[in-house]
């Protein structure tokens, strides 16, 4: 174990042991209270025959029965509050009051009276000890999800918002984004409708999707299209009605284990559709066309990011006529419908384990806003644009302590309450993804958060033939076709 870990072993056992005790702490205090009121309803705090020492005593008495009962059900420690806890503490209560009972029936009166509370102490002091704790363990919860952000596990400030020159690009445009149902296309949506766009057409296939995002925007101004972006007739179709002037291009298939295990139909949906689909933008007259690309493009060695990347080169090849063609790279997006930290949410509601697949692995992540953000001022750079742009997305997470982090913003601790699990690395993936945009690969462009990494592409004919052929089918092992055309990246 380095240093570091070993530092960062000893900081999270002094942190739980703090949060240890000051939990039993909170719980002391809870049964104290509910102690003095059930004392208060039974005697009106008159001092009783057994006098008042004797009652602090009959108080210590209930509070180490109780505390025994919720360690024993595992309750002292569960303070985040979800359903399935529920039969946990109305157990250790129950019992409880089973135990006190039970001493009150078979102690001898005289010699330990101090200790054998009334009947009716015991159950009105149950009742009132098990609501306490449960209604501090809920205000904790919504305390925890209220101070909870996903900008939080980033560890560093967000990009700032759009500035006043691509506000007033995209003010009275008409625009077309396609995957409108997915994080980041569902957000594009809602950022151009708020820079002030005049018309924007939300392409969707899912049903669901496109009427989970066109109930949350104004009809006014968006209209649902549920359509198949790789089916180009129907895209055609769509394209003559609106006479979209910027086309955001979202839909893709982007689970890497995913793509692995089906990669013709990921170089169809990433590469070819996304070709056939600028070939018909350029045909409409569309003005500015932009796609959604990845950090998985920079030396692919998974067929999604091969795809990726070849649908990068394919698109920059159509540069030249009147539309723009650009591709923009960024990493994970918290709270993607791909990332892992909606997994990792339910993990943890769960109880655990969080499963990570190696300790060593790292991943550049964005909010959602802020990557759309970025993306949409790609339009009005200096450059005039037809290049593949890269986000500075800051330095890579730790998966490790992304996963921690969560853990303890659900208010857990690590290890001690939910358990991480290392399931190794998945086919197709990397230790670390390969973003750096301080390379000499990469220069600066007119925003201090965008980079150019590539521009135009003089073999993108071949190269499209060459994934049509692979995509057409016949080699025996579809699986190393695909990864084969890695040479053209």
């Amino acid at each position: 174990m380095s240093m570091r870990q070993d530092r960062k072993s000893r900081l999270a056992a002094v942190r739980g042991l703090a949060w240890m005790f000051a939990g039993a702490a909170a719980d002391a205090v809870v049964m104290a209270a509910s102690f003095a009121a059930s004392f208060a309803l039974r005697f009106e705090f008159a001092e009783p025959v057994w006098g008042w020492r004797g009652a602090w005593l009959s108080f210590f008495t209930v509070w180490s029965v109780q505390t025994a009962m919720l360690l024993f059900f595992d309750c002292a420690r569960r303070w985040r509050l979800h359903a399935r806890d529920l039969p946990r503490f109305a157990g250790a209560f129950a019992a409880s009051v089973a135990a006190l009972t039970l001493m009150r029936v078979f102690l001898p009166q005289n010699e330990h009276l101090y200790i054998r509370p009334p009947y009716s102490i015991t159950l009105i002091n149950g009742v009132l000890s098990a609501v306490g704790l449960l209604v501090v363990r809920w205000l904790w919860t919504l305390y925890v999800n209220a101070r909870k952000r996903e900008a939080r596990l980033l560890k560093r400030r967000e990009a700032p918002p759009v500035d006043d020159a691509t506000r007033a690009y995209y003010r009275g445009k008409r625009v077309l984004v396609t995957g409108a149902g997915g994080t980041i296309g569902s957000e594009l949506v809602r950022q151009v409708v708020a820079l002030g766009a005049s018309r924007v057409v939300m392409v969707e296939r899912g049903e669901n999707a496109l009427y989970e995002i066109a109930r949350r925007v104004p009809e006014s101004v968006c209209v649902p299209e549920m359509a198949d972006a790789g089916d180009i007739g129907r895209m055609r179709g769509v394209f003559a009605k609106y006479r979209p002037e910027v086309v955001l291009h979202a839909a893709a298939y982007k689970h890497v284990p995913m793509v692995e295990a089906n990669p013709l139909e990921g170089l169809r949906n990433n590469t070819l559709v996304t070709r056939r689909l600028g070939e018909t933008a350029r045909e409409y007259g569309v003005a500015k066309f932009v796609m959604i690309s990845t950090d998985k493009a920079v030396n692919p060695v998974s067929v999604m990011g091969i795809s990726k990347r070849l649908a990068e080169i394919l698109l920059l090849g159509l540069n030249g006529g009147g539309t723009v063609f650009s591709a923009v790279r960024f990493g994970n997006v918290l709270g993607s419908s791909g990332s892992v930290v909606p997994l990792w949410e339910e993990q943890i509601a769960n109880g655990g384990p969080v499963t990570v697949t190696d300790r060593r692995m790292k991943r550049y992540f964005m909010t959602v806003s802020e990557a759309v953000g970025l993306v949409l001022s790609t339009a009005v750079l200096p450059d005039g644009g037809g290049c593949v742009y890269t986000l500075d997305m800051g330095r890579p997470v730790l998966m490790l302590d992304l996963a921690e982090e969560m853990i303890r913003q659900a208010g857990y601790a690590p290890g001690r309450d939910i358990r991480i699990e290392f399931t190794g690395i998945r086919p197709g993936e990397k230790l670390v993804e390969e973003l750096d945009v301080t390379d000499k690969a990469y220069r600066r462009t007119g925003h201090a958060k965008i980079y150019v990494a590539a521009c135009g592409d003089a073999q993108a004919d071949a190269v499209a033939a060459e994934v049509a052929r692979v995509v057409a089918g016949g080699a025996p092992d579809v699986l190393a076709a695909a990864k084969s055309l890695a040479r053209w990246c």
